[in-house]
């Protein structure tokens, strides 16, 4: 039997995922008490993305690219890479990745792995994300605000955690930071494509609905 919770490590076509529409879902549990306040509850603690790649295909060579990508991934079975045209970066859209823009923690001396994350808001109330796709040859690392090279840390696809090397280890005290740009593991969240051709070589599919997956 298939591993139903294969990923494969491809990413959706580029041109079309950024006409794509979509953002987070939070689901929480609201209950109405007798004295009128409210009782609520999150039912996920991370919020869960959802895409509609459909309005990024604009010409036959788009629907060609989909319907490629859909019969690779046989359909819902494999997830893959989408990159979210809205939020791709550890720091704003318009600017450069840098190695200090998230924190990840503070050395001991002695760990040698720190989990990747994006921080929503500040404070006490800030959301930490984890990123377990950051783009191929994009992250940056920095210890103490210094910017660390690349043969100093690997990052474990597996665990989503950036491991420093033995010999690289944050000593006390030291900020650990990182900055990259990322993909979201999604799949289909559909089991047929519906095509159709609007003109000559232009081509339209209605809706291609995406799902974040956890990894």
């Amino acid at each position: 039997m298939t591993e139903l919770s294969g990923f494969h490590d491809v990413r959706f076509p580029l041109a079309i995922s950024f006409g794509a529409t979509g953002g987070p879902e939070r689901r929480n549990e609201i209950v109405a008490l007798t004295s009128g306040r409210e009782k609520r509850n999150a039912r996920f603690s991370q919020s869960r993305h959802h895409y509609d790649a459909g309005t990024g295909v604009r010409s036959l060579e788009d629907l060609h690219d989909v319907l490629v990508f859909f019969e690779a991934r046989r359909g819902s079975l494999h997830a893959f890479r989408f990159r979210d045209p809205f939020d791709m970066k550890s720091c704003c859209p318009a600017d450069t990745p840098s190695a200090r823009d998230q924190a990840l923690g503070s050395g001991d001396g002695a760990t040698a792995r720190y989990a990747l994350v994006k921080r929503y808001g500040t404070g006490d109330e800030a959301y930490l994300r984890f990123v377990r796709k950051p783009a191929p040859g994009t992250l940056k690392v920095a210890v103490g605000g210094v910017e660390v090279s690349a043969g100093s840390f690997a990052f474990d696809d597996e665990t989503g955690e950036i491991v420093f090397a033995a010999n690289a280890i944050p000593p006390l005290g030291a900020a650990v930071t990182a900055g990259y740009e990322f993909d979201v593991p999604v799949r289909f969240d559909i089991e047929r494509m519906s095509m159709s051709l609007t003109a000559f070589k232009a081509g339209q599919i209605p809706s291609i609905p995406l799902i974040e997956v956890q990894l």
